[in-house]
């Protein structure tokens, strides 16, 4: 997303499209309208070339059919008598300090075409000069309690931070209207207890569609006005709603920090939420408390209000483009749906109905390839059962013989199917009721990504594909596949002649296809070998990071990295023994350690001081400070609380904390994540090692890794003072100790051995647990792991399938390098990554071994570190990692 926004401040600043003055497209508006009768996009009449430019940019984050799809969409949404029916994007208080980031997401919109409304709030803002004026905010119930002096100062900062966006748009050739009064009418919420806060009685939308009808974009705060003229406050996201209702817009956004909701113990987003099906049980969800369950609240209320085809996106602004032109989506979406059924009756959905349905959209029937009455008489032959929502929407048709595999025959969608998602939703009830299963497609079809992300596998030829679920095994595809073959349940056309492809991705799979948001992942779904994230849009604001046990090897490398990081900047460093001394090898600014106290942190949190912490203390030794940020950040003023990542085993086995190892586990949940595990550097590349080979395990004898590292792996203790007297680290082990040879330690239970096997097993079915042994030696170089898997097999294999395999799993990972020949200490030592070669299997075929090994300092400790923080602050993975 951040070259996407570089390129927008080309297409809009650049002299490729050079956009008209203000005055002169003001000028154009008027000559288009006095040629037209009733324009309601002048603008991009005048300016077709801007809009063909950002058209084209747009395809950079989704498919050219995604992109066009959403864009006539949304322009059909509002014609000349409603143009405001497009979107009412709600920007909070916090965001508006994004205000570069958040004006190129809304000319973005605009140079396309499309004129949201656009509502802001100014909480943080308000709180902050109303603090240094001496008032006190109040609140009772959540509300702000509203005198003439807190209301005084609310018009001043709703007015400022009006006219910065305002002011952000027009600089970038974007026309926006400021309107400060005249939409919302309110009356006294409750005087006595609240003050001047207003409860919305009246929406006059003209201003709003007279901005449109002018070319520019509504701006408006959420004050509104008695009949007697009387100023009161209303809760920003109160009056978008209330917005919404008059309004029933396609979308209505809230832009957050966030950008989106999250689990209350997972931490992971919820891409999804339908009100229809899983508003009450989310309401008992234990988790889903004070504001969470506000929010759910609200939103369930407005969308009530509305049409179906409403929906309700909780977004950042970097990711508004994503959110709305791309069916993977970036945010939480929430819409009413439809709730589903499951029947095993033509009759029982109404013959006439689904004659219809199939009438309509299936495209064998359509082509004049297949009728109607042939598609009926097909369900006669085999038992199935008929997936759908009410209104019929969706229609999915599964063909399930006793003891057979399933095979989905039909998927059949209209239009507001497609564009509410509810196709992902039928598709979700069959993944419940079948764990394996096959169907087809068309190469031509508009929506084939949809299926290539929810298959493990898929086969190709002339125009037709097959696609399945739930078979890993090649074998057992192909003897499926003939099954199929012999019996006619999938056409000849679709099934492969010979052994079949191994299980794939399509490239670009990510999408979502079907629906505007990202899909929630579904209990016991497989993801195929490919664990590359598609591309996340990303951050270039600058954020602090403080670093206590800076005194470490570890804490030295990181220091390092940060000093060429592009947007972090190391504000505070702490160690006891070094407290004083200048900071060496950090170049960005003149530091000295501190020595920072449990009570510092909780102050330094509290007030807003940094973004995030980095622990890099021994094992053991962190809590007290993690505490201390825990009880800071509830009292926090200003922005969201910290991010904690802690280098340590402290919190590798807590709920709670995110595991951070990006190229096995969910990228997205640690973008959402605030306590980040960093993993043990043994244990990383034992994971590593072993996830690509998971089901071919043999549950009776687990794999063994043993393992080699340099002495800095070893840790420090304090050495002989510097001449100027200034503390100095040390290894705990030398080369002389080891007297050039190498020492085996903790040959057993070895805590790295418990952290593989028990985060590997979140890859297993239902996370089936397997022994894991694992024996470290220390060897007389200074950094630098070599680990070499022996795992038994389920099945013969031979030395290129387990390449292949790593290849498939580790695609597109730039951290990651595969050799043919066994990967050396020169290989590793220094290196930001992690390098696998020498696949050999036995002569038996039943035992497979292989190599692998990164830096333990590096991609074992800081460099994974940083590509944690970088994630959870919302940066590219790899900024500040060298040739990453």
């Amino acid at each position: 997303m951040h070259a996407l926004s570089r390129a927008t401040k080309l297409a809009v600043r650049g002299p490729q499209c050079a956009p008209l003055a203000p005055a002169s497209r003001v000028a154009a508006v008027h000559a288009v309208r006095r040629r037209t009768p009733v324009v309601t996009r002048g603008v991009q009449s005048v300016a077709q070339t801007d809009r063909d430019t950002i058209t084209r940019l747009l395809y950079s984050i989704g498919t050219k059919r995604e992109v066009e799809r959403y864009l006539r969409i949304f322009s059909s949404s509002s014609d000349a008598s409603q143009p405001a029916k497009f979107a009412v994007i709600k920007i909070g208080g916090a965001v508006l300090d994004q205000i570069d980031e958040l004006a190129l997401s809304l000319s973005f919109l605009y140079r396309v075409g499309l004129y949201p409304i656009v509502l802001h709030g100014a909480g943080p803002q308000l709180n902050g000069i109303i603090e240094s004026e001496g008032v006190v905010p109040d609140y009772i119930d959540g509300i702000r309690v509203t005198d003439a002096k807190t209301l005084q100062i609310a018009r001043r900062v709703f007015l400022e931070e009006n006219l910065k966006l305002v002011g952000a748009l027009e600089k970038l050739g974007t026309r926006a209207r400021p309107i400060t009064s005249g939409v919302f009418t309110a009356d006294y919420l409750d005087k006595d207890k609240y003050g001047l806060v207003g409860k919305i009685t009246r929406v006059d939308k003209r201003p709003l569609e007279a901005a449109i009808r002018a070319g520019a974009l509504p701006i408006l705060t959420s004050l509104a006005e008695s009949e007697a003229g009387q100023i009161l406050n209303v809760n920003a996201d109160i009056a978008a709603g209330e917005l919404a209702k008059e309004l029933e817009p396609m979308k209505i956004v809230f832009l957050n920090e966030k950008g989106g909701l999250f689990h209350g113990v997972t931490g992971e987003k919820l891409d999804v939420i339908n009100l229809d099906e899983e508003y009450d049980d989310l309401m008992k969800e234990p988790w889903v408390k004070y504001g969470t369950k506000l929010k759910l609240r609200e939103f369930k209320e407005l969308l009530d209000h509305l049409p179906r085809t409403s929906s309700v996106a909780v977004i950042s602004a970097d990711s508004l483009q994503r959110e709305l032109f791309t069916d993977s989506g970036a945010g939480t979406l929430i819409r009413r749906g439809y709730k589903l059924f499951t029947h095993t009756s033509v009759d029982a959905v109404g013959a006439d109905r689904l004659r219809q349905v199939i009438h309509d959209r299936d495209p064998g029937v359509q082509s004049g390839e297949e009728s109607v009455a042939g598609v009926l008489n097909e369900l006669k032959q085999t038992p199935f059962t008929l997936y759908g929502d009410e209104p019929l929407d969706v229609v999915a048709i599964v063909s399930r013989p006793e003891g057979e595999t399933p095979v989905m025959t039909r998927l059949l969608a209209s239009h507001s199917g497609v564009m509410n998602g509810i196709v992902d939703n039928v598709f979700n009830a069959i993944r419940k009721d079948h764990r394996r299963l096959f169907w087809t497609a068309r190469a031509d079809d508009e929506n084939r990504a949809w299926h290539f992300e929810r298959a493990d596998g898929s086969f190709t030829r002339a125009g037709k594909s097959l696609f399945w679920y739930g078979v890993q095994d090649v074998q057992e595809v192909e003897r499926i596949v003939r099954g199929f073959e012999q019996k006619g349940r999938i056409a000849r056309a679709y099934l492969p002649v010979g052994p079949s492809a191994p299980p794939h991705r399509a490239p670009g799979s990510g999408t979502r296809g079907y629906s505007t948001l990202a899909r929630r992942s579904v209990p016991g779904a497989k993801r195929g070998y490919a664990t590359a994230a598609a591309p996340a849009p990303v951050s270039t604001v600058p954020k602090r990071v403080a670093l206590i046990g800076a005194r470490g090897f570890t804490g030295q490398a990181l220091t390092t990295l940060l000093s060429v990081h592009p947007h972090l900047e190391l504000t505070h460093v702490s160690s006891r023994q070094l407290a004083g001394y200048s900071l060496e090898g950090y170049s960005k600014s003149a530091m000295k350690y501190s020595d920072l106290s449990v009570k510092d942190v909780e102050r330094m949190e509290e007030e807003g001081e940094v973004d995030a912490w980095v622990m890099a203390l021994p094992n053991g030794v962190c809590k007290p400070f993690v505490d201390a940020v825990d009880r800071g950040a509830v009292g926090r003023t200003s922005g969201s609380p910290s991010v904690v990542v802690d280098l340590s085993a402290d919190f590798r086995f807590e709920d709670g904390w995110t595991y951070g190892l990006p190229e096995l586990y969910s990228r997205d949940a640690i973008r959402a994540a605030k306590r980040i595990s960093n993993p043990g550097c043994y244990a990383t590349s034992s994971q590593l090692l072993i996830a690509p080979l998971l089901r071919f395990l043999q549950p009776s004898a687990g794999p063994s890794v043993f393992a080699l590292s340099g002495y800095s792996g070893a840790g420090t203790v304090a050495g002989a003072p510097a001449s100027d007297g200034r503390p100095t680290t040390a290894a705990k082990v030398t080369p002389e100790d080891l007297g050039g040879g190498v020492r085996p330690y903790a040959l057993t239970d070895h805590i790295h051995e418990r952290e593989a096997a028990h985060h590997l097993a979140r890859l297993r079915p239902q996370g089936a647990r397997f022994p894991l042994a694992f024996v470290p030696s220390v060897a007389p170089w200074f950094s630098g792991i070599i680990s070499v898997l022996s795992m038994p097999l389920n099945e013969k294999l031979a030395a290129r399938d387990v390449r292949a395999l790593y290849e498939e799993r580790y695609r597109g990972e730039r951290l990651i390098k595969i050799l043919s020949g066994v990967p050396a200490l020169a290989d590793v030592q220094d290196r930001h990554g992690w390098t696998v070669g020498g696949f050999q299997v036995h002569s038996a075929g039943e035992r497979v071994v292989v190599v692998g090994g990164l830096d333990n300092l590096l991609k074992g400790a800081a460099t994974q570190c940083l590509q944690n923080l970088n994630l959870a602050l919302g940066y590219d993975e790899y900024a500040g990692i060298p040739d990453a």
